[in-house]
């Protein structure tokens, strides 16, 4: 397939060119001016795919519901919207119901109708009770390596999310870094604590400023030590919802971290649905706007990506550092950036056509595929 006299988005240096992509099966095979016929794209935006490396659930689908077909009906509601590749996120629940969402999600990868699963994001159970949000307290266990190790053979992890105080986090830390991204999340850790927990191997930091120690002008915080760290680059999860973080909060943390900050949606059921009663790892969610537990607390999110680059536009956040954040950084962070996330020869074809003021999504490439 061929499109033409699309307006491009090629990256930082080259910025948005008008020029042509020809696809060959799921790869973009080249970028560039052609005299081939194809669908002319004149007066449209091609951006990479969206890719959300942290979603529990939208259009009345959660991963964790029990239901075999979530995932699936997930993957076709996301290419709506934009995302082409995405992390399900399961929740802190108990053991059998973790095992049959893992043999779910496995059976869907390879069978999606729209964006493609990569793995999934395991946010619980190995978190601390005293910042578990709207995760199952009762479902919190201690870091168990070979309990993940299992559920990893059941279908394969990309992020895995710890709070690095719980009993076990160090051996699990160590050893779970050979096989997928370890995040710490959901929990009480200071400065000093999160920088030996990056020097052990963390280099993810789940939804950032939420469940987590905030930076302080005498404690700077996990916030602080995600900002501060320089052995490596650590990556982090922001919430664009304009709820969890305030719009000034948001456009200072893309400003400190530049390449490593990375857009999720966090999103629940709800997302994409109208304001009602939903449920989120088995907790009853009351969507008014916001999605929050019975007792005020925020229960994931409602929005999607595409939402959230709306808002970032009109939070004025640079149209480059929030597409990266939406496309080759999640990439990056999972170690997918060699086959996606950017608009490349070589990688996958996903990439969706905008109209001109990017305002509506006109259609969703994966692979190749029209899929929406």
């Amino acid at each position: 397939m061929i499109f033409r006299n699309a307006l491009v988005y090629l990256g930082r240096e080259r910025g948005f060119v008008k020029t042509d992509i020809k696809t060959n099966g799921e790869i973009i095979e080249a970028v560039g001016k052609t005299d081939e016929s194809g669908e002319d794209c004149s007066g449209r935006v091609i951006l990479p795919g969206f890719i959300d490396i942290h979603i529990h659930g939208c259009n009345g689908f959660d991963c964790t519901d029990g239901n075999p077909a979530s995932a699936g009906e997930m993957s076709r509601y996301l290419a709506s919207r934009g995302v082409t590749s995405f992390c399900p996120a399961t929740m802190t629940v108990n053991e059998k119901l973790l095992r049959e969402s893992f043999a779910y999600i496995a059976e869907t990868m390879g069978k999606e109708e729209g964006a493609y699963i990569h793995g999934i994001n395991m946010e619980g159970p190995f978190i601390s009770p005293a910042k578990k949000g709207a995760q199952s307290e009762k479902d919190i266990r201690n870091p168990d390596i070979e309990l993940f190790r299992e559920l990893n053979g059941i279908c394969p992890v990309s992020l895995a999310d710890i709070a690095p105080e719980m009993p076990g986090a160090d051996e699990f830390i160590e050893k779970a870094k050979e096989i997928c991204t370890v995040s710490a999340a959901h929990t009480a850790i200071g400065y000093d604590e999160a920088v030996r927990a990056f020097d052990l191997g963390i280099t993810h930091v789940t939804h950032l400023f939420n469940a987590m120690t905030q930076f302080g002008s005498r404690e700077p915080g996990l916030v602080g030590a995600a900002f501060d760290y320089k052995k490596n680059e650590i990556m982090c999860e922001l919430i664009c919802d304009g709820i969890h973080i305030s719009p000034a909060t948001l456009r200072t943390a893309f400003s400190i971290l530049g390449g490593r900050a990375v857009v999720i949606s966090d999103a629940m059921a709800a997302s994409g649905l109208p304001d009602g009663e939903y449920s989120l790892g088995g907790q009853k969610v009351i969507k008014q706007g916001a999605a929050r537990l019975p007792d005020g607390t925020l229960a994931g999110s409602s929005t999607d990506l595409f939402a959230e680059f709306r808002n970032l536009i009109s939070f004025s956040v640079p149209i480059d550092d929030a597409l990266y954040a939406l496309t080759l950084n999640p990439a990056r962070s999972i170690g997918a950036d060699d086959v996606t996330g950017s608009i490349t020869e070589g990688k996958n074809a996903d990439f969706i056509i905008l109209d001109e003021g990017m305002e509506q999504i006109i259609a969703t490439i994966v692979k190749g595929k029209r899929v929406f």
